[in-house]
């Protein structure tokens, strides 16, 4: 039996070199040739032999094989059936190559997707940081004029208060002022206030103040004193009896007994001013003792709060004529 298989065999074996003998092989065999050229492309892949080693792997084994069959002069049909093995194999390395492209290209693209999504992230968390920054300085600015606000209002109400206070402390001063005014006998005219001495502190054709006097000038000095921006203006006056340089000089002697009455009291003399008027100004006729009585006084003219006289204050001796009866 072992005879007889070794004897048909080497039959066959006869017979296919005999066949083969028989069928040259083409110098060219057009799917060996393809699927070689297929394999080397795939294998400049730089994904190749993480993709479809194995596959490139097997499709080189069935290149050598069918080169193998096409040295040792196999038929026609055993090369190219080698061949097309060669071509499968790295037709199906394309195909694992091309996922593993894809699969790349998705990474890639998902890459890159969350490389946007993380970058518009950032971008929103730094407006954000500035939409924050910008909060607190608005609120930092708020309450800063909140603050200046209510430093303001309490300036205001202090400055309402010293107001309130200054308008009492002037009615007060108005009112004692009044009082004052009033306790002098002091009156207000166009000239200012006016505080009028009558002959009954001088003795006849005298320019001495009598005992009586000092009443009037101790009100008139604590006045003064009261009032250190003020100032006075004493005119003399006299009927019109005897000549006018006499009277005109008993005038000034008695304004200047007034003025060293108030000087004897304390009274600055840069805050007294004089003037001897004589006869010029009558209040009344001089044709009766009643009228010339009137007629023989001391005028005291005080001045405003700024120390000044208004302008009809001022008199001069020549500035009225001697009236009549």
């Amino acid at each position: 039996m072992n005879a007889t298989m070794t004897i048909l065999r080497g039959a066959l074996i006869g017979t296919a070199a005999a066949v083969a003998a028989c069928s040259p092989l083409p110098d060219r065999v057009d799917t060996l040739e393809q699927a070689r050229t297929t394999v080397r492309m795939l294998e400049q892949d730089p994904l190749a032999q993480e993709a479809a080693a194995r596959e490139l792997a097997a499709a080189r084994d069935a290149i050598e094989s069918a080169d193998r069959a096409y040295e040792d002069k196999m038929p026609l049909e055993i090369v190219e059936h080698r061949a097309y093995v060669a071509e499968r194999h790295a037709r199906i390395s394309e195909q694992r190559i091309a996922e593993a492209h894809a699969r790349e290209e998705l990474e890639q693209g998902e890459a890159e997707r969350n490389r946007v999504l993380l970058e518009a992230r950032e971008r929103e968390a730094e407006r954000n940081r500035e939409l924050a920054a910008q909060n607190r300085e608005l609120a930092e600015a708020s309450r800063d004029e909140a603050q200046r606000n209510l430093a303001l209002a309490e300036q205001s109400r202090e400055e309402a208060e010293r107001a309130q206070d200054l308008a009492a402390q002037e009615r007060a001063t108005a009112a004692t002022l009044e009082e004052e005014l009033a306790a002098l006998q002091a009156e207000q005219t166009e000239r200012g206030l006016v505080l009028t001495l009558s002959d009954v502190l001088f003795d006849t054709n005298e320019s001495s103040l009598k005992a009586g006097a000092q009443i009037t000038i101790d009100r008139l000095a604590a006045f003064l004193n009261e009032y250190p921006e003020r100032r006075v203006l004493i005119e003399g006056h006299t009927d019109a009896r005897g000549p006018d340089e006499y009277n005109i000089d008993l005038s000034e002697r008695r304004a200047g007994a007034v003025r060293d009455a108030l000087m004897n009291v304390g009274i600055d003399p840069n805050r007294i001013q004089t003037n001897g008027l004589g006869e010029s100004y009558p209040i009344a006729s001089n044709e009766t003792m009643a009228g010339m009585q009137e007629n023989r006084r001391v005028e005291i003219v005080i001045s405003d709060e700024e120390g000044e006289f208004p302008g009809a204050a001022q008199r001069t001796a020549s500035a009225a004529g001697r009236p009549g009866a």
